[in-house]
């Protein structure tokens, strides 16, 4: 299902292989939280999801622990920017700005934090809509 959304957004989307149930569960347990649902769905049928001009318009699950982990966690980040600690970031626009599902309160919805204002808004209803905006867009900067 995933892969067919990426790609009626964006026939050339770059599809991933996908990933096993056992890679998921091992980076919740690293992340100490869950994956959203849908998040997880798409990962079993595409390790990730490449869009126009080879942005990770959604990481792989290494991408998503690694980043994860850095932004919750590293002391010069914190000292710029407000608490990460209620998203899980998830992909980019490929110039810094990220991607993400708000934790808590859990919602369904997708956030961009812009890097160089570290404002935080609303940009789609779901990954769904994601996908369908971010992919279909003529640009990186689709949600601006």
């Amino acid at each position: 299902m995933w892969r067919q959304v990426a790609l009626e957004a964006f026939p050339d989307a770059g599809i991933r292989e996908p990933i096993g149930a056992s890679a998921l569960a091992e980076a919740e347990l690293r992340l100490g939280r869950s994956l959203p649902t849908e998040l997880k769905q798409l990962l079993l049928e595409s390790n990730g999801v490449i869009g126009r001009t080879h942005v990770d318009t959604v990481w792989t699950v290494d991408q998503i622990v690694e980043q994860n982990l850095f932004f919750w966690s590293d002391e010069s980040l914190a000292r710029l920017y407000m608490s990460f600690d209620a998203f899980l970031f998830f992909g980019d626009n490929g110039g810094g700005d990220q991607f993400a599902f708000v934790q808590k309160p859990e919602r369904a919805d997708v956030f961009v934090w812009e890097h160089e204002s570290d404002s935080r808004r609303w940009v789609a209803n779901d990954l769904r809509d994601y996908l369908g905006r971010s992919l279909s867009a003529g640009g990186d900067d689709w949600y601006q």
